[in-house]
């Protein structure tokens, strides 16, 4: 299993971090988590095969973390030659289909019905979600918003466990306890730390915490980059930690 961090920033306008989205590849699978603004050109940029992306999994609905999807569906319904008939499965909280209905409303059919199978499910916590024979989704709700929740997918090789947005939480950390890899937003500097958002140190608390074998930051706001993350992070963590740039790739067992 591959993850490749595609957009590591904000919303925060950045020349070097776009909005957040992290490729997740195994076989057949091609999942995106989160779909920010910049992330289809990120993907190409990239050399990712964006046309064969299987699933999109949304951990919440803040516009930086859903704000490419339509741009993604109008490129595969406009773009892919020969046309798409793949079906793409879009993935998030409860109340995802009710957001992307609303947005078709807007957008127009197409984003309902782009000329291949497009599902829509809302994915309630508690139970894993079949993504393909041994690969699983697994959510668990987070300190943001209401709908929040980290996002895990996990297969015989290991368990990759992303944090969406999220504040220190211990049943979080519980719930992430032998993550492979833990892919933790890194919002703020200690001296801005909000009840919504990690810092690095927190950050390194919550893989401390989960006894993760790697800590991958991700998710900077410009105020937390004028010092250094990752090495922030490590007075909490002793593991290897990496703070992620855009185009970033990591492995977790074999590919």
């Amino acid at each position: 299993m591959e993850l490749v961090t595609v957009g590591t920033g904000t919303v925060a306008p950045s020349a070097s971090r776009t909005s957040a989205c992290h490729w997740v590849s195994r076989g057949r699978l091609k999942i995106l988590l989160d779909c920010g603004a910049g992330a289809l050109h990120r993907l190409a940029e990239f050399g990712l095969p964006w046309h064969q992306v299987t699933h999109v999994v949304l951990s919440h609905f803040h516009p930086d973390h859903w704000g490419e999807l339509p741009m993604l569906v109008y490129a595969l319904k406009y773009t892919t030659v020969p046309a798409r008939e793949e079906p793409l499965v879009i993935l998030g909280p409860p109340g995802v289909v009710r957001l992307i209905k609303a947005l078709a409303e807007g957008y127009g059919p197409w984003l309902l019905d782009p000329g291949f199978p497009i599902g829509i499910l809302d994915v309630r916590g508690g139970e894993p979600f079949p993504l393909d024979a041994d690969v699983n989704l697994e959510t668990f709700p987070v300190p943001h918003t209401p709908e929040s929740v980290a996002l895990a997918v996990a297969a015989p090789e290991g368990r990759l466990v992303y944090t969406g947005d999220t504040g220190p939480s211990s049943p979080l950390a519980r719930w992430a306890t032998g993550a492979d890899l833990l892919l933790a937003e890194c919002s703020l500097p200690e001296e801005m730390a909000m009840d919504i958002h990690l810092t690095p140190e927190r950050a390194g608390d919550l893989a401390r915490e989960a006894g993760a074998r790697r800590l991958v930051l991700t998710h900077f706001y410009p105020p937390v980059e004028t010092s250094d993350p990752a090495q922030a992070a490590a007075v909490r963590f002793s593991g290897p930690i990496a703070a992620a740039r855009d185009g970033d790739r990591f492995v977790i067992g074999g590919v």
